[in-house]
């Protein structure tokens, strides 16, 4: 068997690089859109803080992050242990996602709602291509002013539609410009066609992991469910952390009447089917992206509850503990300073295996459509979309369910690995 001798810098440097290569006009384009926003805001500052979005905050941040994380790897890879390690599944896996999640509108410059001439971008299979024929720009009263800046941020921030093109298959320039649409054939104003050195501007375009039933682009999609997935299980875990860590100290440290309420109230829990709660409050409040992560997060914290009780248990007869508490420290630097550094690797093990979980447990609430709805791509969604289209287009199901098998199975090795290092 062959060992490689790759680290996981290495890769996680190379693809930094490369990211950065391939991005390189996009990266000068939102350097440039920031510094005119800037401008602008001392012009006409109402224009200026309207411009002031999610997503054009996303696009300005993921360029900086970039970079710092390209000036961390070179100046700490040999200081953080976990950089020096040899690369494996699990550690490639992990690198990809955290890619996906901090640079999504560099990975993938296009809007994940995306969607144009359906009859010609429906269902088509991974690396297709098609024709894209721009055409001329309309502008308005309200738009000739920052004109510039528009067409700008136009070209960094995709919206979810576009009417300055057409996608056809094919198109022919002769004395009248016809293309052709799913074998229909149609004509077009040369007036309002694009040109670009006396000829109409056609480009191209491919859809790497192919597009789904709205002609939607797969990778996008998936590129911004990652990002999706991954808040999710980190929101959640830190809902069950806070609770899990509270509750199981006051159980622990207090006993008797409190141990036994919050004790019996952890077994009503564990007792009862889960997914029925979780249904019912997203009936009650509705499936938004915060009550998904609460749900997620209320619904996990009794492992760790066991945990940290057991834990604090059989600390608090310790001596130094005793010795703490004589000498009048607060319960708050108890919890952090007495307990929490003892407790702090079964915690941790518990918590990257409940990552994992909570991310199964929200692609499997997509499916049900129960999930954080339609107003975000979701792994879950994209793969209850692909069932009717499971002969047709295998496509649609393929790169979710890969990615959220890779994702689970990684979460659940990477304890198992920090459960051995605590060990040892």
């Amino acid at each position: 068997m062959i060992k490689t001798k790759i680290k996981i810098w290495q890769v996680f440097f190379i693809l930094l690089i490369l990211l950065m290569v391939v991005r390189a006009n996009l990266i000068l384009n939102t350097c440039l859109l920031f510094l005119k926003w800037i401008k602008i805001l001392f012009v006409d500052f109402n224009f200026g803080s309207a411009q002031l979005n999610l997503s054009f905050i996303d696009s300005i941040i993921a360029p900086v992050l970039l970079s710092v994380c390209l000036i961390t790897v070179i100046i700490y890879r040999n200081r953080i242990n976990p950089l020096s390690k040899k690369i494996d599944f699990t550690s490639a896996t992990v690198i990809i996602l955290l890619i996906f999640f901090l640079f999504a509108p560099l990975v993938s410059n296009s809007n994940p709602d995306f969607q144009k001439n359906l009859i010609v971008t429906k269902l088509l299979p991974p690396l297709s291509r098609v024709k894209v024929l721009h055409l001329k720009p309309v502008e308005n009263n309200n738009t000739v002013k920052h004109s510039d800046y528009l067409r700008l941020k136009k070209e960094v921030i995709k919206a979810s539609f576009d009417d300055e093109i057409i996608f056809v298959d094919s198109i022919s320039v002769k004395d009248e410009i016809e293309y052709y649409q799913s074998g229909l054939k149609k004509k077009i104003n040369k007036n309002i066609l694009l040109y670009k050195d006396g000829a109409p501007y056609i480009t191209s375009k491919m859809f790497l992991l192919g597009t789904d039933e709205l002609g939607r682009d797969i990778f996008t999609r998936l590129v911004y469910g990652t990002r999706i997935s991954l808040f999710v299980g980190l929101g959640s875990v830190v809902v069950a952390l806070i609770l899990g860590l509270l509750t199981g100290f006051l159980s622990g440290y207090f006993g008797k009447t409190i141990d036994l309420i919050l004790s019996r109230v952890t077994d009503m829990f564990l007792a009862f089917p889960v997914i029925f709660f979780i249904i019912l409050i997203l009936a009650l409040f509705g499936n938004t992206l915060f009550t998904v992560i609460f749900v997620l997060g209320f619904s996990g914290w009794m492992s760790l509850f066991k945990i940290v009780r057991t834990e604090v248990i059989s600390i608090k007869q310790k001596d130094f503990f005793i010795t703490s508490k004589q000498l009048g420290i607060p319960l708050k630097n108890l919890l952090l300073k007495e307990v929490f550094p003892l407790i702090i690797a079964p915690v941790v093990v518990n918590i990257v295996f409940l990552y994992g979980n909570v991310i199964l447990a929200e692609a499997a609430l997509s499916f049900l459509g129960l999930g954080t709805g339609n107003n975000y791509p979701s792994w879950g969604t994209m793969i209850e979309q692909g069932q009717n289209y499971l002969t047709s287009a295998w496509w649609m199901i393929f790169s979710p369910a890969l990615f959220l098998f890779a994702t689970v199975f990684s979460a659940n090795n990477l304890g198992k690995k920090i459960n051995i290092l605590f060990n040892n």
